[in-house]
Protein backbone atom coordinates (compact mmCIF):
# COMPACT_ATOMS: atom_id res chain seq x y z
CA UNK A 1 0.00 0.00 0.00
CA UNK A 2 3.07 2.31 0.56
CA UNK A 3 4.11 1.79 -2.80
CA UNK A 4 1.21 2.89 -4.38
CA UNK A 5 0.89 6.22 -2.46
CA UNK A 6 4.11 6.63 -3.00
CA UNK A 7 3.94 6.18 -6.72
CA UNK A 8 0.90 7.77 -7.01
CA UNK A 9 2.51 11.30 -4.92
CA UNK A 10 5.67 10.66 -7.22
CA UNK A 11 3.99 11.09 -10.43
CA UNK A 12 1.50 13.85 -8.96
CA UNK A 13 5.05 15.56 -8.44
CA UNK A 14 5.57 15.59 -12.27
CA UNK A 15 2.36 16.59 -13.56
CA UNK A 16 2.92 20.10 -12.76
CA UNK A 17 6.43 20.51 -14.14
CA UNK A 18 7.43 21.77 -17.44
CA UNK A 19 8.93 19.66 -20.36
CA UNK A 20 12.76 20.46 -19.16
CA UNK A 21 11.73 19.73 -15.49
CA UNK A 22 10.17 16.44 -16.14
CA UNK A 23 13.37 15.28 -18.50
CA UNK A 24 15.81 16.17 -15.70
CA UNK A 25 13.69 14.32 -13.23
CA UNK A 26 13.24 10.99 -15.40
CA UNK A 27 17.27 11.25 -16.61
CA UNK A 28 18.53 11.11 -13.50
CA UNK A 29 16.54 8.63 -11.75
CA UNK A 30 16.91 6.27 -15.03
CA UNK A 31 20.58 6.94 -14.69
CA UNK A 32 20.86 6.48 -11.61
CA UNK A 33 19.29 3.09 -11.85
CA UNK A 34 21.93 2.08 -14.38
CA UNK A 35 24.66 3.68 -13.15
CA UNK A 36 24.10 1.81 -9.68
CA UNK A 37 23.15 -1.85 -11.10
CA UNK A 38 26.48 -1.59 -13.48
CA UNK A 39 28.61 -0.54 -11.32
CA UNK A 40 26.79 -2.07 -7.58
CA UNK A 41 28.12 1.20 -6.00
CA UNK A 42 26.33 4.22 -4.76
CA UNK A 43 29.58 6.25 -5.97
CA UNK A 44 28.21 4.69 -9.76
CA UNK A 45 24.45 5.46 -9.25
CA UNK A 46 25.45 8.94 -7.98
CA UNK A 47 27.33 9.61 -11.64
CA UNK A 48 24.86 8.26 -13.29
CA UNK A 49 22.35 9.95 -11.74
CA UNK A 50 24.05 13.44 -13.53
CA UNK A 51 24.84 12.28 -16.53
CA UNK A 52 21.11 11.17 -16.51
CA UNK A 53 20.13 14.51 -15.60
CA UNK A 54 22.20 16.36 -17.75
CA UNK A 55 21.04 14.68 -20.90
CA UNK A 56 17.43 14.45 -19.57
CA UNK A 57 17.66 18.88 -18.97
CA UNK A 58 18.70 18.72 -22.83
CA UNK A 59 16.38 16.75 -24.35
CA UNK A 60 13.77 18.79 -22.27
CA UNK A 61 14.60 21.84 -23.26
CA UNK A 62 14.26 21.02 -27.47
CA UNK A 63 11.12 19.87 -26.25
CA UNK A 64 10.21 23.54 -24.73
CA UNK A 65 11.22 24.91 -28.16
CA UNK A 66 9.13 22.70 -30.68
CA UNK A 67 8.51 24.45 -33.38
CA UNK A 68 11.95 26.73 -33.53
CA UNK A 69 15.20 26.17 -35.83
CA UNK A 70 18.51 27.03 -35.50
CA UNK A 71 19.82 29.32 -38.45
CA UNK A 72 22.64 31.32 -39.57
CA UNK A 73 21.96 34.83 -41.39
CA UNK A 74 24.61 35.67 -43.94
CA UNK A 75 27.75 37.11 -41.54
CA UNK A 76 27.93 33.21 -39.98
CA UNK A 77 25.87 34.70 -36.53
CA UNK A 78 23.37 32.38 -35.23
CA UNK A 79 19.80 32.71 -34.92
CA UNK A 80 16.32 31.09 -33.76
CA UNK A 81 13.32 31.47 -35.04
CA UNK A 82 9.93 29.25 -36.26
CA UNK A 83 11.02 26.48 -38.62
CA UNK A 84 9.96 27.22 -41.99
Amino acid sequence: MKKIIVAIAIVGALASCTATEKGTAIGAGTGALIGGVATHSWGGAAVGAVAGGLVGNLIGQSHDRRGYCIYRDRYGNRYEARCR
